[in-house]
């Protein structure tokens, strides 16, 4: 399937900032987010596609990359063809051309050997990195907390240390290729070198394979992890667990683990930076005559006064109240926004009293309705 383009998927111009790059991702992932839209697929893939897109555009050198190649940046199929990153368009392997005419096979050409351009296949191998996605709480996110994730991955076998041999065994030369790792094969006038398809170019076999991971120097189990998540992190943040990734071959280091952060949608709140928002309901009797009330916070409850008059839809601000900044910069502000409650059941003495209200009134008490109705008078002519 087509990919669509990372810009369009954000909805942002191609010369975006990176804080604009970011607010629409939170915009959009807050749209999509699972929990505001239980069993509905398209927007689960939705979901997911905002998140590579914005894996990408926000990392400086994947954006070069991809404004240079497009998706074919990070396709290995486009690699081999001479494009994606590294390849092509000017960035090119000087020994491409001796691959094609002599050939390589998965091994390297004799070119790359003589010169040193290929690794040493019987050497230590370092792991591959590995992704984890991991949903947490907007009080989380905000205070910082420490989290313990399971990982199934390639660990290495503590039978054999990793070396893939039988504990007590040795390596022995391969019998294909003489130790050398390479066979020689004649197309016409030439000899070409390539990989030995027994030893995989390694020049030595195991004696006795490990009876536990079957010489693969590693098997599959699952590891405990703990993670501590920083205060301030936002949806799409990316952690580092260093040397927790797929464990590397005969003996050579791990790679890492990377964990994306989710974010879940909060009942109250909602999140803009650094700031935090939620609604408030009041009453009419409240709003009108002014009162104090309670708020919620992420760490507890706050006291908010509530001016005479204030209007529906008015905001407050909590100077300090919203989330720890990423970087050691403060917090940011809790914002309230009033909701003025218009009740919906009166009894007898409650309609006397209000009309009685409206019966005093003359019209300067609701300015914003006088400067209304002021204005729409041509059309009711």
């Amino acid at each position: 399937m087509t990919k669509r383009d990372y810009y369009e998927v954000l909805g942002v111009a191609r010369n975006a900032s990176d804080e604009e790059i970011k607010k629409a991702y939170r915009k959009l992932a807050v749209k999509f987010h699972p929990d505001k839209n239980p069993g509905d697929k398209q927007a689960e893939e939705n979901f997911k596609e905002l998140g590579h897109a914005y894996e990408i555009l926000s990392d400086p050198q994947k954006r070069s990359a991809y404004d240079q190649y497009g998706h074919d940046a990070f396709d290995p199929r486009a690699r081999a063809r001479g494009g994606g990153f590294g390849g092509g368009g000017g960035f090119h392997d000087p020994f491409d051309i001796f691959r094609e005419v002599f050939g390589g096979g998965g091994g390297g050409s004799i070119f790359e050997n003589l010169f040193g351009g290929g690794q040493d296949p019987s050497g230590p191998q370092r792991g591959d990195d590995l992704r984890y996605d991991l949903q947490i709480t907007l009080e989380e996110a905000a205070l910082g907390c420490e989290k313990e994730i399971s990982v199934t991955k390639p660990d290495k076998c503590d039978s054999c240390d990793g070396s893939g041999a039988e504990p007590g065994s040795k390596m022995r030369q391969c019998g294909t290729c003489g130790g050398r790792g390479q066979v020689l094969t004649s197309r016409g006038i030439f000899s070409i070198a390539q990989t030995c398809p027994h030893c995989k170019g390694a020049g030595r076999i195991l004696e006795k394979p490990c009876k536990k991971c079957s010489g693969n120097g590693k098997y599959e189990r699952t590891s405990k992890i703990k993670l501590r998540i920083p205060a301030g992190v936002e949806g799409g943040t990316r952690l580092r667990s260093s040397g927790n990734g797929e464990a590397g071959g005969r003996g050579g280091p791990a790679g890492d683990l990377y964990v994306f952060l989710q974010v879940k949608a909060h009942e109250i709140f909602s999140r803009e930076g650094d700031d935090l928002l939620c609604e408030v309901p009041v009453s009419f009797v409240q709003a009108t005559l002014g009162s104090e009330i309670e708020v919620p916070t992420l760490e507890g409850r706050a006291t908010v006064k509530i001016p005479a008059g204030t209007q529906p839809g008015t905001i407050l601000r909590l100077k300090s109240r919203g989330v720890k900044n990423l970087q050691g910069y403060g917090h940011g502000d809790l914002h309230v926004r009033v909701q003025v409650e218009v009740p919906t059941r009166l009894n007898a003495d409650q309609k006397q009293k209000l009309q009685e209200f409206a019966a005093l009134c003359d019209g300067k008490e609701a300015p914003l309705a006088q400067g209304f109705f002021e204005k729409a008078k041509k059309f009711f002519k």
